[in-house]
């Protein structure tokens, strides 16, 4: 039987992935750091896809699935779609149609997400060394953190989390066009990600497999445990 593959994309660096020891059990495993990928200054979604490429290309993989959390989601489903035809399925962390922040059912918390974006135009390398566990409830600590910082050059950083501030991203509309079997994750609980926005995106897709979990998903054993299960066939 031949191997599961994953290709891991993070929304900054891929240590994100605290789960990826537990992914390596029974999968080949490859992820890579968008915002130090890219050429200075040249930070964008479309070079985060471009990166990503590259890296999954070099590994060889005839088939494999795709993975992504957070604000990485958006990239992923980019990622998935330039390569459709090799793609066995897609799993997404906070899993939303869009990342609009308007109306009653917005997939993201407005309110908390200006808040987070002041903080980050003050100083990002710090709002991530010593934000990011408040943030994430505890599910990176200050050593993933500091991790981050390190591999992600301070320019790069604040420019990533800009071009994130823009959020223009039709994920539900190339979901559709991919047309391959989903996982969709909900972080119970979440600050920035509303339930309204996971139930809207499981309504599109009712025939896709779904999970809650208490951390982010990247950093969670449950996700882990479903995404090995929904790769299994």
């Amino acid at each position: 039987m031949a191997p599961k593959r994953l290709f891991l994309v993070p929304q900054l660096t891929e240590v994100e992935w605290t789960i990826r020891p537990l992914l390596e059990e029974w999968a080949e495993v490859a992820s890579y750091d968008p915002a130090r990928s890219v050429r200075p200054g040249a930070v964008s979604r479309e070079a985060f896809v471009e990166a990503g490429l590259e890296r999954l290309d070099d590994q060889g993989w005839e088939r494999f699935f795709v993975v992504g959390d957070t604000f990485g989601t958006a990239t992923a489903v980019r990622i998935a779609h330039a390569r459709r035809d090799a793609v066995q399925g897609i799993a997404l962390g906070h899993a939303s149609l869009s990342w609009d922040m308007d109306g009653d059912r917005a997939p993201l918390n407005r309110e908390l997400w200006e808040a987070m974006a002041q903080l980050m135009g003050q100083d990002a390398t710090s709002f991530v060394r010593y934000g990011i566990t408040q943030l994430t409830q505890g599910a990176y600590d200050e050593e993933v953190a500091k991790q981050m910082v390190e591999r992600v050059p301070p320019g790069e950083l604040e420019a990533t989390w800009a071009m994130i501030r823009d959020r223009r991203e039709p994920i539900g509309k190339l979901l559709t066009e991919i047309d391959r079997p989903l996982l969709l994750a909900k972080h119970e609980g979440c600050l920035m990600f509303t339930d309204a926005g996971f139930e809207d995106v499981r309504a599109e897709f009712p025939d896709a497999q779904t999970v809650a979990v208490d951390k982010a998903p990247s950093a969670d054993e449950g996700f882990a445990q479903a995404l090995r299960e929904f790769c299994a066939p």
